[in-house]
């Protein structure tokens, strides 16, 4: 873990000093964070409610955190969770069969006026949602972020062969659909 987040940590977990810690703790990783979350979601507004829910997990759970893995990968797995978490209740809010989900997000892509990519970006993006929801997860970490598989692992509480496997899988199905879409 660097020096600077085990300060930050150690900061976090006393009283006059957590304001201030917070507030460097969200300057260093809110970017990060924001894209991260933004690839699962999708939507830019729905992203910054998660990472507003992230943070506040962050703040009133800093006291739990062990400090067994590092502290982006703790983040990262509170922002999985939350971000999965908000894709399931909005799913359920909407009645939204599950092979219609990926439909779903590929219309709020397409109209989405923060979405600043070209036709081949959009292919890929559509391409992407396609894939499960646990591939189109690692597949985002490990491509996009160049996340390595043991952080990955810890984050998604999976192991590495499975996380290579999931990777391998999205890669094939992305390929196909791209050949497929012309």
């Amino acid at each position: 873990m660097e020096n600077d987040d085990l300060d930050i940590i150690a900061d976090l977990k006393q009283e006059n000093k957590k304001a201030l810690a917070f507030h460097i703790l969200v300057k260093r990783y809110q970017e990060r964070l924001y894209w991260h979350v933004r690839k699962i979601v999708l939507n830019h507004d729905d992203a910054d409610d998660v990472l507003q829910n992230t943070f506040v997990k962050v703040w009133r759970n800093i006291d739990s955190f062990r400090e067994e893995s590092n502290l982006y990968t703790w983040l990262y797995r509170i922002a999985t969770n939350e971000s999965i978490t908000f894709i399931n209740s909005k799913k359920r809010r909407k009645y939204i069969p599950m092979n219609d989900l990926s439909d779903n997000m590929v219309k709020n892509l397409v109209s989405d006026p923060y979405f600043e990519g070209d036709e081949i970006q959009m292919k890929l993006q559509k391409a992407i949602l396609k894939l499960p929801e646990k591939q189109r997860i690692v597949f985002n970490m490990k491509y996009f972020d160049e996340m390595k598989y043991e952080d990955m692992s810890q984050i998604l509480d999976t192991s590495v062969g499975a996380l290579k496997a999931s990777f391998f899988h999205a890669v094939r199905k992305i390929e196909e659909y791209l050949k497929n879409t012309d």
